[in-house]
Parts: C-alpha cells; sequence; structure tokens
C-alpha cells in the first residue's frame, strides 16, 4: 500500500476539532497502519500561524503557494469559513486541488468554502446544522442533507456535518483507503465511539 499524503487547511478562527480530529486521525492511522498508510501535513492560507477558535493556533507546514499536492485535502470549518467565502487565492487553490487529488473531504462550514468554489453544484453534501440554509444559499443546486454525519457527494468529495463528524468521516476514509483493521486500530488507540 502506497502513502497518502493528506494537506489540512489551516486559517484563522477555524473550529479547533474540525482541524484536529480529521489531523489525529490520519496520523493515528498512518502510525498504526501497514505500510504507514498516510502521512499530514498543514496548508496555511497565508505564511503566518493560523489562530483558530479560543487561541488554538498552528504553525503550517506551507503556504497556498509552496504545499505541494497531497493526495487528500482537508477543509476545517469555523467562523473563519466566511472570510474565505470571498478568498480567489484560497478558492482558486481549492479548485485546482479538486482537479488533482483523490479525495476533497469537508469538516462542518467547511463546506461553504467548497460551495463557494463551485465545487457542490448538483450534488449533496451536508454541513454543520446551523449552517443548512447558508449552504443552500450559496449553492441552490445543492441537495442539503439534514442530520447525517457525513455524506458521499461525488466520487471525489465527501462532506461532513460539525464539528465531532469530521473524526466519523476521517475514520471512514482511512476504512476506504487503508482497510477494516487500520480504522479499527485507529479507532481503538483514540478510543473512539465511531458511529456509522
Amino acid at each position: 500500500m502506497s502513502q497518502r499524503t493528506v494537506a489540512i487547511l489551516a486559517f484563522d478562527d477555524m473550529e479547533v476539532l474540525d482541524f484536529a480530529g480529521p489531523y489525529e486521525v490520519f496520523n493515528v492511522a498512518g502510525e498504526l497502519g501497514d505500510g504507514a498508510p498516510f502521512s499530514v501535513f498543514s496548508v496555511g492560507v497565508t505564511g503566518d500561524p493560523a489562530v483558530g477558535r479560543g487561541g488554538f493556533t498552528v504553525l503550517p507546514t506551507y503556504s497556498l503557494d509552496d504545499a505541494p499536492i497531497p493526495d487528500l485535502v482537508v477543509v476545517p470549518g469555523g467562523f473563519g469559513t466566511r472570510a474565505l467565502l470571498k478568498d480567489e487565492r484560497v478558492l482558486t487553490w481549492l479548485q485546482d486541488r479538486a482537479a488533482e487529488v483523490e479525495l476533497l473531504l469537508s469538516v462542518c462550514t467547511g463546506s461553504l468554502v467548497l460551495a463557494a468554489a463551485g465545487l457542490l453544484e448538483r450534488v449533496s453534501a451536508t454541513t454543520h446544522h446551523d449552517a443548512y440554509d447558508e449552504l443552500a444559499r450559496l449553492s441552490p443546486t445543492t441537495k442539503v442533507v439534514r442530520g447525517q454525519r457525513f455524506v458521499r457527494s461525488s466520487d471525489t468529495i465527501l462532506t461532513s456535518a460539525g464539528v465531532s463528524a469530521g473524526v466519523d468521516l476521517a475514520l471512514h476514509v482511512v476504512q476506504l483507503l487503508a482497510g477494516q483493521e487500520t480504522k479499527d486500530r485507529t479507532v481503538t488507540e483514540m478510543e473512539w465511539m465511531w458511529q456509522s
């Protein structure tokens, strides 16, 4: 099994668990899975530290300008996504990555950024329960799925509900790409009450 690189977007006012939950899942799976199936890095919108909710700070490994093309991209949510909706650099970066990566994942209101980039047109998607209407306004052709932990929006895009649902989505992806045993080892190590 070849190793897949996972890039997680880091930006100001991101939700902490949206970033850290998938990061932990893919990092643990990379340590415990046969052949180290995942390697994780962060990509900052700028080269500066990204300060999330409550002062949680990430020093990104790369910026949008110098990040290598990963196999998977994770877009967290949080209040900071609202600024990204009009950030042409971020939207273009996501559009470019969507054409190159194996999977593009959003957590919580990260789906709003995918919608603003035009990546959720005419597919099903979900988001944080407080943002269903906002997602529908941003992308009127998207079928907004309510009350589901995560949704396979297309062959290459998966969206999750809010905050902790990103862990469930990341575990689902570990199972898809690295197998049930690696997912089970990751769940055991994290002591996560996984739900499908």
